[in-house]
């Protein structure tokens, strides 16, 4: 069942998600709320709803991988209440969200799991002044409002909506009868200091005479206003900087300011669940440089560059030319209104496309490889200059470049040089639907995420460079195929580890030494590099070749380890080499420090085969390895795997094993290769495994 846009008018579950959110965050006392739903199949958090916080602050929140690094996320991957008590925490378990989000506050992330599905996730911040805990009531509130969202989604006959922007929803607060209003108002322009309230997304609601007085406006002018953009000498991001500040961590915040030609002026902002109470008054110059004013406040743009900053953090986790096309259009596009995006390489005189989104196949076709001086698009200009290209409209594009606007469809482009050190790397092109105004705002940080964008792509293109060439010497080194014996069935997987060089010495084989017996080998050679495949490489050859010139089991591995001893790699290696006499059913086994294998002997029974293995081989030259048999009735499973498989941060390997030998003894094991599959998501049931793993399956002949 898949999340998907529903007719208009149809609203009940939306409205009743609304509700819900403001509820949970009276209940728990939080000060902000907010609720993400899985987009499938993206693989993706929306956030749908939330309370007490601007929609635009949440611009770099609204969509999210689910395996971003994130608080949300880990609380969906692990199905458990994430805390994160304070900013340091935030930094040094997250420091990705707390460079975009760099407030004191506390948070809570729990996991919205259903009966039949996980339907997402819910996020709560408390204020800064939050004890670095949650007590035992809090937590009861949290578990207890989840519980309740969860089981709403359930009940609901009709599927939640996933708006493009989240639906902000207001938490209720009482209001003065309109007697006690007038009289309040009157009391304010009374006192000498200033009175101004703002709500949460910074507009102007109420101003004394005296806080216009001070600021040297009319109230009709900044009523419904921010003040930073309706006052010029407030229109700098240190002062929406102090604003943001108190939305967040919800603590009192002062700054000073510069009213010209000559009025220092101390703004004391209080905040709330409803809003943010400005106190103001006058100040000696003196006293206000030293509190934290600015003789001569530089203008700077405000707005898009906590965006900036969060892109910028994202960027720095894209490992492959694939990994920055899918951030860029799960991010990047979204946060300028962009719906096409090309992302091309300068290689030999052409751009090459790497990526793409949002253009059909044809038109991609079309734009590839094209020579840089053709001058058909300005893709070769911005690259020689340096420059970036705005165009607003296909007219636009077309004074200068006739044929472009024809060749995409597109009705605006902004055309970004990835340029490192006066080196083109290739060109980024944004692409819109409609004609569209860039603004100074989006300008001013479009051009420096060109640089941000040049620097991940030139990473990027050498990481898949590299890992083509190490990925083409592993697959060298294992074996492209195993041989068949009559009576055994088999089924193998190997998966590179998701991260780094995305290539190891995990290895497995299978040898036919006569028509009744076979011997299964599986091991693994630390790290992932391209020594670890050559030593996979050399340790499966000498296996190989001690193994078929008729060397028993602890000889092959004996032999083997010296081997690796004389070589000194300075890599440890594991092993299990398995000796199956399929005539006599029964197994001999030696093992060189490697994790036990699990044999499933009959439907509804599997255990691990314990040996007393040796050490890992290229240790000790001398070392023994006793060997264990064991029984190997018709009919039986044998799983060899590596560690890979059930080493899992943060989960006790004993507790992984045994839930892996549940799962095998009571599958169905009449197909392998769905058998083997059903491991491995049994260990790793939403993927992104941290290190390579290697399975072989194999089966007897049913009695």
């Amino acid at each position: 069942m898949r999340l998907r846009a529903r007719p208009r008018g149809d609203r009940s579950v939306d409205d009743a998600l609304d509700v819900a959110v403001a509820d949970m965050v009276r209940r728990t006392g939080a000060a902000i709320g907010g609720i993400y739903l899985i987009e499938e199949p993206a693989g993706l958090l929306r956030l749908v709803t939330m309370c007490g916080l601007p929609v635009d602050f949440s611009m770099p929140w609204q969509r999210l991988p689910l395996s971003a690094p994130v608080p949300v996320a880990d609380a969906i991957e692990e199905d458990r209440l994430v805390w994160v008590g304070s900013q340091d925490e935030m930094a040094r378990r997250y420091p990705r969200a707390a460079a975009a989000l760099p407030y004191p506050f506390a948070l809570a992330a729990a996991p919205l799991r259903g009966v039949r599905r996980r339907w997402g996730g819910v996020v709560l911040l408390w204020p800064a002044d939050h004890p670095i805990r949650p007590t035992p009531r809090e937590r009861h509130h949290i578990t207890a409002s989840v519980r309740r969202l969860a089981r709403l989604l359930d009940d609901s006959p009709s599927l939640p909506a996933l708006p493009e922007r989240p639906r902000l929803v207001p938490v209720d607060s009482p209001r003065p009868a309109a007697q006690t209003a007038l009289a309040a108002v009157d009391y304010l322009d009374r006192l000498p200091e200033g009175a101004l309230a703002l709500d949460l997304e910074g507009r102007v609601t109420f101003m004394s005479a005296t806080a216009a007085r001070l600021l040297g406006r009319d109230a009709d002018r900044l009523l419904g206003t921010r003040p930073w953009q309706s006052l010029p000498w407030l229109d700098d991001l240190r002062y929406e900087e102090r604003y943001r500040l108190a939305v967040i961590s919800r603590a009192p915040v002062s700054f000073s300011a510069l009213r010209p030609p000559d009025q220092w002026l101390a703004f004391h902002l209080h905040p709330d669940a409803s809003g943010i109470s400005v106190r103001i008054t006058a100040e000696e110059e003196e006293k206000a440089v030293a509190a934290g004013g600015h003789a001569e406040p530089a203008p700077t743009t405000p707005g898009r560059l906590y965006q900036l900053v969060h892109l910028a953090a994202a960027l720095t986790e894209a490992v492959t030319t694939q990994d920055l096309v899918a951030l860029m259009a799960d991010q990047v596009l979204p946060a300028f209104g962009a719906q096409g995006m090309v992302l091309s390489v300068a290689e030999a005189g052409r751009l090459r496309i790497a990526g793409h989104h949002g253009y059909p196949a044809e038109v991609v076709e079309r734009l590839d490889a094209l020579p840089l001086g053709t001058g058909v698009t300005p893709a070769g200009e911005v690259l020689a200059t340096g420059v970036p290209a705005f165009f607003g409209s296909p007219a636009e594009l077309a004074r200068s470049y006739p044929r472009a606007p024809r060749m995409s469809g597109k009705q605006a482009w902004a055309f970004l040089p990835l340029v490192i050190s006066g080196r083109p790397v290739g060109c980024c092109i944004l692409s819109y639907e409609r004609p569209h105004t860039f603004t100074a705002d989006e300008r001013a940080v479009l051009t420096p995420l060109a640089g941000l964008l040049a620097q991940a792509l030139d990473r990027a293109h050498l990481y898949d460079t590299q890992h083509h060439l190490v990925h083409q010497l592993q697959q060298a080194l294992l074996p492209r195929s195993l041989p068949t014996l009559p009576g055994l069935g088999l089924a193998v997987r190997y998966l590179p580890a998701g991260h780094g060089i995305d290539v190891g010495g995990d290895f497995y084989d299978l040898l036919r030494l006569d028509d009744t017996h076979a011997a299964a080998v599986i091991g693994d050679v630390e790290g992932h590099s391209m020594a670890a495949a050559a030593l996979m490489g050399q340790v499966r050859t000498a296996i190989h070749a001690h193994a078929t010139a008729g060397a028993a089991p602890e000889q092959v591995i004996a032999r083997t380890n010296r081997l690796l001893t004389d070589l000194a790699p300075d890599l440890l290696v594991t092993c299990l080499y398995v000796h199956l006499d399929l005539a006599g059913q029964d197994l001999t086994l030696a093992g060189a420090g490697h994790v036990p294998p699990l044999l499933r002997p009959a439907p509804g029974r599997a255990h691990a085969l314990h040996l007393d293995p040796g050490p890992p081989l290229g240790v000790d030259a001398d070392a023994r390895y006793p060997v264990t048999r064991a029984p190997l009735p018709a009919g039986a499973v044998l799983a060899l795997y590596t560690d890979g498989l059930v080493e899992r941060p943060g989960t006790d390997v004993d507790r992984a094993t045994a839930a892996l030998t549940e799962h095998l003894a009571h599958a169905d094991a009449d197909d392998l290769e769905r058998l083997v599959d059903s491991l491995v998501h049994q260990a790793w049931p939403a993927g992104g495994h941290t290190d390579d793993l290697a399975v072989l399956l194999l089966r007897t002949g049913h009695a």
